[in-house]
């Protein structure tokens, strides 16, 4: 509920209140990802001030760039990205401009560059969160048979019996060369 956060102040404990929580990806029954909570306490207000920041954008604009952030794992609703970015105007961080209809182009404010320099340790660790999500929904999209594959690779690539002496060592990166080139021209002829 907007206004009614722990920590004293509007948004609780200063204008975005604080948070770091985003839980990790679970593996689902059908063997894809879930998603838990992503964002905790003043997340999103400040990932929607960070990406505002780089250029003005619409609210759906705000969605897509969040889902494609995330790998697809998470895609925040209208419901949530429009009262954030509500919210950050009457802080005063941004301002919106209605251009040709009703569509409002949302942009950073010089007390919203100010705010976010003095947070910029905090939206960047944000950021990398959200590349995480990313890389873990892209791994979790494979197939399970496939990254059990991938696991039985690694395990006999490390627990490899002989010594890596050069001419060893040149066969084992033969053979993951040329599965690389095999899975990389299989990719290519699907692509024509």
């Amino acid at each position: 509920m907007i206004g009614r956060h722990r920590g004293g102040g509007r948004f609780g404990g200063g204008p975005f209140g604080g948070g770091d929580d985003m839980s990790d990806f679970q593996g689902g029954r059908d063997g894809g990802a879930r998603m838990g909570r992503m964002f905790g306490h003043g997340d999103l207000r400040l990932l929607l001030l960070a990406l505002i920041e780089k250029e003005a954008r619409h609210g759906y604009e705000l969605i897509r760039v969040i889902e494609e952030m995330s790998g697809g794992a998470y895609t925040p609703s209208p419901g949530a990205i429009y009262p954030t970015l509500t919210l950050l105007e009457e802080a005063g961080y941004a301002e919106a401009t209605t251009e040709g209809g009703n569509r409002k182009q949302y942009r950073i404010t010089d007390q919203g560059r100010e705010y976010l320099a003095t947070h910029r340790e905090a939206a960047d660790s944000l950021i990398e969160r959200m590349d995480l999500a990313g890389r873990m929904a892209s791994k979790m999209s494979l197939p399970a048979s496939l990254r059990a594959a991938f696991r039985q690779l690694k395990g006999a690539v490390l627990t490899h019996p002989r010594s890596w002496d050069p001419a060893e060592t040149a066969r084992v990166i033969e053979i993951l060369e040329r599965a690389a080139a095999d899975i990389a021209q299989s990719r290519n002829a699907d692509s024509k």
